[in-house]
């Protein structure tokens, strides 16, 4: 556990830096983000190399990987009607979420959170963190722990609706996960679900 706890705290140093106050102006977002996105793969395949056959590509898996990101998608536009509804600084929060592709190659943007963004938080995320607590915690304990560390290290942006919108993300894939420990539905619904919320249909 202590070599988990280290990668965790790898993870949140990543975070701190990427949405920090304090560091995020100094570097590109994206680039950030796409490096910490293989430093995250990296680690989850050398920690558990075995983490590749957990990758069983079917048309099954693949369907379910897309349902479940326009599910999410429909989940997310509903709950930005209540989260403006409920609080005066919701629809400021998400603005700044969206402003962070301003000036940017979209192109790139959805290229970088289709390939290697999205699928290498899913085998970081699910495939390595949750697995690992699963062996120590059981299923049940491991998806608690994993939901909560994984929207608490968005904590560093102290913005309230991507810390709720990472919750809301992790309660969903986890229990993809612990109902279905093939990685190909989750890492494609992360995929596209990316690519559908900050490219193709924002929600604004």
């Amino acid at each position: 556990m202590k070599k988990l706890t280290l990668n965790i705290l790898v993870a949140a140093i990543l975070w701190f830096f990427m949405f920090s106050p304090w560091t995020k102006g100094y570097f590109n977002f994206w680039i950030a983000m796409t490096i910490s996105a293989l430093i995250l793969i990296t680690i989850s395949l050398l920690q558990r190399k075995e983490i590749l056959k957990q990758f069983d590509f079917n048309w099954k898996s693949i369907s379910l990987g897309i349902l479940g990101a326009a599910f999410l998608w429909v989940v997310f536009y509903i709950g930005e009607f209540v989260a403006t509804w409920l609080f005066d600084f919701a629809r400021t929060q998400v603005d700044s979420i969206y402003a962070m592709k301003d000036g940017q190659d979209k192109i790139w943007i959805g290229l970088g959170l289709l390939f290697i963004i999205g699928p290498a938080e899913e085998i970081f995320w699910r495939g390595y963190v949750q697995h690992s607590f699963i062996k120590k915690h059981g299923e049940w304990k491991a998806f608690l722990f994993t939901t909560l560390i994984y929207a608490l290290v968005h904590i560093w942006s102290f913005n309230f609706i991507l810390i709720m919108a990472a919750l809301i993300c992790g309660i969903f894939w986890g229990l993809m996960y612990r109902y279905n420990k093939n990685l190909v539905p989750l890492v494609v619904s992360h995929a596209v679900w990316d690519v559908a919320v900050f490219i193709l249909f924002p929600i604004m």
